[in-house]
């Protein structure tokens, strides 16, 4: 039975003070795995949104005159304690997201990654200048902060996409506010606690929880100049929009439908093995996870029953156990969801290789799990070909050539990732070449960028110019400034 006096109930982060929400409303966190309560979180009210923006306007005064030299210390330090606090942040992912305790510290990794590469920002932030574009006067570009920025961020990385974002931030100059995910909000507070021992000034950073309410203040407020988003494509409509109405910059990755080519001269065991970690790592909870393989002749036979193999042998259960290679989806109402979509591609002519609805876990029976699941051979114009699931289900469709897969590829309404699997460098270059998506893996499964590269999306997978991670994110978090300057010197008045 649980015990609800020894809950806890989150706090928000304010100008360098952990304060007790006046939220009338509270979600409950749960474990997915076993349904277990972990916490209470508040859905904050827009008077909290405006305390956090006040403190970080405040606080932006004197942050933006921090030499960057100075402003990068604090990430240093904040790197240094995700390093020596991995693990138990690693539990907390996997207690409150379901993920596999290895697939939580490789998340935490990303984020380290991108708070090593925000401490390169002396350079990254340089601007460019020209003498004499006209007799004796010079030209010179800046780069400013923008002010207050704000992140809001998705369930399935708690750790890992905030830090797309928020370590360039606030190198940059500009002072931040994240919303969690109410869904996992646990991770952002163990975070929070590290940026609070960095020594961070005041009001820097801002953490508040809560759920529409919030994001609305969020991106109603006129000091608010700038906010990220990854989420669904439906919620990223939606923020672009309203963000952009109200005169702010906005950068949102949206949903996805992730398709692989597999052609007949691939490594079918290589193959496989990724191709399955990718379709059914996270339970599938991954923007850029493989969703609908298509297949290229002869690969049509070998590659699907190799992967139902994958799939039937794909050990699923509780995320902290070490055995366990695939955890939970996020809570009952996305399992009930994914189950009808599966459903739904039967309807359309699918057969189900490999059904991995209503599984018994034992010790688990409570939780939320779905086992990896093959559609084989979906009606290429029904919907499941075209619906993000963002569960442990992979469909299949059979083509004859590469062209007709490429077709296939570029026929989506999403473009975050595409992959190939090929052992031809001619095919990679034409697949390289023609294929409509932001981020391309040739004989990878899951095509993520490294910190220093931004994370590209195309379509409706993506609204905004500028992505997250590296040279973009510098680019977003700052404002260009040109200044055109003559100076009259001392020979020019004596002649």
């Amino acid at each position: 039975m649980t015990n609800y006096n020894s809950i806890p109930t989150l706090s928000n982060y304010i100008n360098g003070q952990w304060v007790t929400s006046k939220a009338k409303d509270f979600l409950e966190v749960k474990n997915p795995a076993t349904a277990e309560i972990l916490a209470n979180v508040p859905l904050s009210p827009a008077s909290e949104v405006e305390l956090a923006t006040e403190a970080a306007a405040e606080a932006f005064i004197t942050w933006r005159r921090t030499p960057p030299t100075q402003r990068i210390q604090y990430l240093f330090k904040l790197k240094n304690l995700l390093e020596e606090h991995l693990e138990d942040i690693a539990r907390t992912i996997t207690l409150e997201c379901g993920k596999t305790l290895t697939e939580s510290k490789g998340e935490i990794r990303r984020a380290i990654e991108n708070v090593e590469v925000a401490c390169g920002i002396p350079m990254m932030m340089q601007g460019s200048n020209l003498e004499d574009i006209a007799k004796g006067i010079d030209e010179i570009m800046i780069r400013q902060p923008l002010g207050v920025c704000a992140a809001i961020a998705p369930f399935n990385f708690p750790a890992m996409i905030p830090f797309w974002f928020m370590p360039y931030a606030i190198a940059c100059g500009n002072t931040y506010i994240v919303k969690p995910s109410e869904k996992v909000p646990l991770t952002m507070q163990k975070i929070f606690e590290l940026l609070e021992k960095t020594g961070l000034p005041n009001g820097v950073v801002n953490l508040v929880n809560g759920t529409k309410e919030t994001v609305d203040a969020i991106l109603e407020h006129p000091t608010i100049k700038a906010i990220s988003f990854v989420g669904s494509t439906a919620v990223a409509k939606y923020i672009y929009s309203w963000g952009a109405a109200n005169g702010k910059r906005v950068q949102c990755q949206g949903g996805a439908k992730n398709p692989i080519i597999v052609l007949p001269d691939a490594d079918m065991e290589m193959t496989t093995r990724i191709a399955a970690d990718s379709a059914f790592g996270c339970a599938g909870q991954r923007c850029l996870a493989a969703s609908l393989a298509i297949t290229v002749g002869d690969a049509g036979k070998t590659f699907t029953t190799a992967m139902a193999e994958a799939a039937k042998n794909r050990v699923v259960g509780n995320g902290l156990e070490n055995h366990v290679q695939m955890g939970p989806v996020i809570n009952s109402q996305s399992q009930m969801r994914i189950e009808n979509l599966i459903e739904k591609g039967a309807v359309e002519g699918g057969n189900l290789l490999v059904d991995g609805r209503n599984p018994k876990i034992f010790g688990c029976e409570k939780g939320s799990f779905i086992r990896p699941t093959i559609l084989q051979d979906v009606n290429p114009s029904g919907e499941i070909a075209h619906t993000e699931i963002f569960g442990p289900v992979l469909s299949t469709i059979h083509v004859n050539n590469i062209d007709v897969a490429i077709s296939l590829v570029n026929s989506g309404n999403y473009g975050n990732m595409a992959c190939l699997f090929t052992s031809s460098g001619a095919a990679a270059r034409k697949f390289r070449y023609e294929a409509e998506a932001g981020n391309i893996g040739i004989n990878i499964g899951v095509a993520a960028p490294m910190a220093f590269f931004p994370f590209s999306g195309w379509k409706n997978s993506f609204f905004g110019d500028l992505h997250g991670q590296g040279k973009h994110a510098v680019e977003f978090f700052t404002q260009t400034k040109v200044v055109v300057e003559r100076w009259r010197d001392e020979w020019e008045r004596k002649f």
